[in-house]
C-alpha cells in the first residue's frame, strides 16, 4: 500500500478585492444594501451638523454671510471646510465595513486586509513623473484669453505657503475617503453580487463622475475615465493603494495652483468644470500612470488575490483536483453569484488569469 503524501498543494487562487466582501464568510446578499442605506443619512446628518457648528461658530465670530446662506469664513477656511465634508465619509464608510458586514475594516483597503505602507510608497514614487508631466502642460498651456490679469497674479510666499500647509492636512484625507467610498465600498458592494470585476468597475465610476457635478461635457468624460482606470488598477493591484497615490497627488497639484493666485480658492469650479484642452491633458496623465503601473506590477507583482477562508487539509494528496470548468465557456470569473437569505453559497476559486 503507497503512503499517502503530506504536502499540501499550493492554492493558487482566491477572493479578488471586488470580492472581498465575501472573504469573511459572513456574507448575506443584504449586508451591502444595508450599508449603503445606513451610511447615506449618516453622513447627510454629520454634514448638517458640521454646517451647523460652522455657522454658529461663524455669526458668533462676526463672519458675513454667503448668498447660499453659509458663512463666509474666508478663502482657505472655505475650502477646508468643503475638504471636511467630504473627509467624514472615511470613518462612517469604515463603519458600515465593520458593523454592517461584520468583517474587518482592513479588507477594504487591500486583499491583504491593511493598507500596504510600503507598496503605497512605491506608488506615489510612479504617479511623480506623469503628475510632474501635468504640471509642465499645465504651467505652459496658452491662455485663452478667458481669465484676466487679476485672476492670475501671484499671492505671495507668505499666503502661499500658509495655504499649502493646510491643505497638505485636509487634501489627502478628502481624496482617501473618496477612494474608499468609491473604489473600496462601491466595487465591493456591486462584487458582492457579479464576478466580472468590469461590472464592479463601471458602476462606482459613474457615480464617481456624477458626485462631482455636471460642469462641461469634458469634465464629466474626464472624471468618468478617472473612475474607470482608478477601479480597474484597484482590481489589477489588490487594493487601493495605487489609486490613492495618483489622486493625492493630483488633488495636491489642483489646489496648489488654486491658492498660488489672487482668490483661486474663491472660485468653486472643480474637475467636472474643466475645459477640453486641460480634461485631454488630464486624461493623458491618468493613462500614463497606468501604463506605469501596468509595466511596474509586472516586474514586482502585488498580491492580488486574497487566501480563500478554508485551506486544504496538510494530508490533502497531489495533485489537487481541478475546478469544474465554467458552463457554457463563459470564464468563471464572469459568472453571476446567486445569493439567498440562507447560509452563503460556497465561492468558487478565482485564478490569477481571471483578473482582466
Amino acid at each position: 500500500m503507497l503512503p499517502i503524501m503530506t504536502t499540501a498543494c499550493p492554492d493558487l487562487t482566491g477572493f479578488p478585492y471586488h470580492r472581498m466582501g465575501r472573504s469573511s464568510g459572513r456574507h448575506r446578499w443584504w449586508r451591502p444594501l444595508l450599508g449603503t442605506l445606513l451610511f447615506i443619512p449618516s453622513w447627510l446628518v454629520l454634514s448638517l451638523l458640521l454646517y451647523a457648528v460652522s455657522y454658529g461658530l461663524g455669526t458668533a465670530a462676526g463672519y458675513p454671510e454667503l448668498p447660499d446662506g453659509g458663512v463666509d469664513l474666508g478663502p482657505l477656511r472655505n475650502t477646508a471646510l468643503d475638504l471636511t465634508y467630504i473627509a467624514i465619509a472615511l470613518p462612517l464608510i469604515l463603519l458600515a465595513v465593520r458593523w454592517t458586514e461584520r468583517r474587518p475594516v482592513g479588507t477594504l483597503s487591500s486583499v491583504t486586509g491593511r493598507l500596504r505602507v510600503r507598496w503605497l510608497a512605491w506608488c506615489l514614487l510612479a504617479a511623480l513623473p506623469p503628475v510632474t508631466l501635468l504640471v509642465l502642460t499645465t504651467v505652459l498651456m496658452p491662455n485663452d484669453g478667458a481669465a484676466s490679469v487679476e485672476s492670475t497674479a501671484w499671492v505671495g510666499w507668505q499666503s502661499f505657503l500658509t495655504s499649502l500647509a493646510v491643505l497638505a492636512v485636509f487634501v489627502p484625507v478628502q481624496a482617501v475617503a473618496e477612494e474608499y467610498v468609491f473604489r473600496g465600498w462601491l466595487t465591493q458592494a456591486v462584487g458582492a453580487f457579479l464576478r466580472s470585476p468590469w461590472f464592479a468597475v463601471l458602476p462606482q465610476a459613474v457615480l464617481f463622475a456624477t458626485a462631482h457635478g455636471w460642469g462641461t461635457r469634458w469634465g464629466f468624460i474626464d472624471l468618468l475615465v478617472f473612475g474607470v482606470v482608478a477601479g480597474w488598477l484597484t482590481i489589477r493591484t489588490g487594493g487601493l493603494e495605487a489609486t490613492i497615490a495618483l489622486h493625492v497627488l493630483n488633488n495636491l497639484l489642483a489646489f496648489g495652483f488654486s491658492a498660488a493666485v489672487v482668490d483661486g480658492l474663491s472660485s468653486d469650479d472643480t474637475a467636472a468644470d474643466a475645459p477640453w484642452q486641460l480634461a485631454l491633458v488630464d486624461m493623458a496623465t491618468v493613462l500614463l500612470y497606468a501604463a506605469i503601473m501596468l509595466r511596474f506590477t509586472r516586474r514586482y507583482p502585488p498580491q492580488r488575490l486574497a487566501p480563500p477562508e478554508a485551506t486544504p487539509p496538510l494530508h490533502a494528496p497531489c495533485p489537487c483536483p481541478l475546478a469544474a470548468p465554467p458552463q457554457s465557456g463563459i470564464p468563471r470569473s464572469y459568472h453571476l453569484q446567486s445569493d439567498s437569505g440562507g447560509p452563503p453559497s460556497p465561492e468558487l476559486p478565482v485564478r490569477e488569469s481571471d483578473l482582466y
